[in-house]
């Protein structure tokens, strides 16, 4: 791993680490790590052993990464470092905010498009993507923890040989946009094992068993994003009075639509 001399070296994920490797997860003594209780209740533990992957083992040299990429099913995460630093740039998504630069998605978002290596990008973009709005940049050292809302764009550098932990999760707080996403972006669901045909209706289904006003809050708060997000378009693109056709961007003062 130290004599590694690749521009892009392997980036190991391991989402059974906890199964092969016999852990136990909680906060007994006896156990070997426990999910930080700041991060609250995560919401996908409704679907028990459907569930799709969660919590993965991640090992890399010096110079590996991910791209930049959003996490999957609309989900949050948090990423605790055992050995080694990581280098973070992040990006919350918001109506006036375009992606980061030097990325590109096509228009359903399935499809995200970026220079090959995180290099080019740290070359050609990083200076910009640093002066750019909402940008949030830091280390995350050995023994820290790091959050991952809901729909951020984010790219990870390993500055040294590094071993991490992380885990995707659906708080309360974001509910609805991972029930918008599930329903919406079918195609896009990710992490499912192929038992589960329909991971939105199991995933309601679950909901409703067990928090049943939870989802009837969730669906509601489903609607008025999908109403609000209508109203803006139509703001955008209807002219107002006589002045004819009409084209803006969003005010400065968007919420975060994670």
């Amino acid at each position: 791993m130290d004599q590694n001399d690749d521009e892009s070296p392997l980036y190991l994920f391991d989402c059974s680490f906890v199964e092969k490797m016999g852990l136990k997860v909680g906060k007994e003594s006896e156990n070997h790590y426990w999910i930080p209780a700041c991060f609250g209740k995560d919401l996908f533990d409704v679907l028990e052993e459907q569930r799709p992957d969660r919590r993965w083992l991640i090992i890399g040299p010096e110079r590996s990464g991910s791209s930049f990429h959003k996490d999957p099913n609309a989900t949050s995460a948090w990423n605790a470092v055992i050995r080694g630093s990581k280098y973070w740039i992040m990006f919350p998504t918001t109506p006036s905010n375009p992606p980061p630069p030097g990325v590109y998605v096509s228009e359903d978002q399935s499809e995200v498009t970026s220079p090959l290596s995180i290099t080019e990008w740290l070359l050609g973009f990083h200076a910009e993507a640093r002066k750019t709005k909402g940008c949030k940049e830091g280390i995350c050292r050995e023994g820290e923890v790091l959050h991952v809302p809901s729909g951020w764009w984010h790219l990870v550098v390993n500055l040294e040989r590094s071993i991490a932990i992380t885990h995707n999760f659906v708080p309360r707080t974001h509910l609805a946009n991972a029930l918008a996403f599930m329903r919406d972006k079918p195609v896009q669901v990710s992490g499912f094992g192929n038992d589960v045909k329909d991971p939105y209706a199991l995933f309601v289904a679950k909901l409703g068993e067990k928090h049943p006003n939870l989802l009837r809050e969730s669906l509601a708060e489903m609607e008025r994003l999908k109403a609000g997000k209508k109203r803006k378009w139509d703001d955008l693109v209807t002219a107002d009075g006589d002045e004819g056709f009409g084209f803006g961007f969003g005010d400065e003062d968007d919420e975060d639509v994670p």
